[in-house]
């Protein structure tokens, strides 16, 4: 009995066990009108990207794409994300600290935006070893965007190993196939994103969830308070079993 209250003890200073989480699933734009002013210190977020053309599904053939049609028969997901959006996003932020994924066709909206409101923009690259091979008349769709805007007076965290704007690595089959998403962004990013701009109790947003890579991502890094909305609680919480199953095995004796 003594060695499980103190192995009770251990766990409960592991931040991966420590978390706070909240999912909620609905309208994004709805749920973010009940969060509060100044209370949420990063978001770091997958908004929908606004799709220019390309509804025939390329050279692959929009049938063999089953995602194409959520995203163009009246699923709205290719309009991109309306400023209404990004005034919640502020308002309920403590300060503007946010990392959005986007592509070209955003870039100057996003920035025009934040930059207006006083915010300093870096720019972050995810290059893609092995894209889509669609590039009639155009360039290879290798390249997704983060900008990250913050107010004067935000910190950065972080080190030398965690600071790099550039991102060389393949696409996460896998994980696609296994978590049935189409977009789902390389979670070792995410996790240099929270480690960078978020310290131990700060909330964290994901408005746009999907999968749920922010929230592994934050699960691993420890520290803070998690916030989150959409249908990611079975990854998230999978996840946590899995790299804690030994302990709690132990315990369990």
């Amino acid at each position: 009995m003594r060695l499980k209250k103190r192995l009770v003890k251990l766990l409960g200073a592991l931040p991966c066990l420590r978390r706070s989480m909240e999912l909620l699933n609905g309208n994004c734009l709805d749920i973010l009108k009940n969060i509060p002013d100044k209370s949420v210190d990063l978001v770091v977020t997958d908004p929908p990207y606004e799709i220019i053309g390309g509804k025939s599904g390329g050279c692959f053939g929009r049938e063999k794409r089953a995602y194409h049609g959520e995203l163009y028969d009246g699923g709205n997901l290719d309009v991109g994300c309306p400023n209404e959006v990004l005034e919640e996003l502020v308002r309920v932020m403590v300060k503007p600290n946010i990392y959005l994924w986007c592509n070209k066709n955003q870039l100057k909206q996003y920035i025009n935006f934040f930059e207006s409101r006083g915010c300093t923009t870096d720019l972050l690259t995810w290059h893609k070893t092995n894209p889509v091979p669609t590039c009639n008349n155009k360039y290879l769709s290798d390249t997704e965007y983060i900008l990250y805007f913050r107010a004067g007076g935000v910190p950065m965290y972080g080190s030398y190993n965690t600071k790099k704007k550039y991102y060389i690595t393949p696409t996460n089959k896998a994980d696609k196939e296994k978590w049935g998403h189409p977009t789902i962004k390389p979670l070792g990013i995410i996790k240099n994103l929270v480690i960078n701009s978020s310290k131990d109790g700060d909330t964290i947003l994901d408005p746009f969830m999907g999968s749920g890579t922010t929230g592994v991502a934050v699960k691993e890094v420890g520290g803070g308070q998690t916030f989150y909305r959409h249908r990611a609680r079975q990854r998230i919480l999978r996840d946590s079993q899995e790299k804690n199953r030994g302990l709690n095995e132990y315990l369990a004796i």
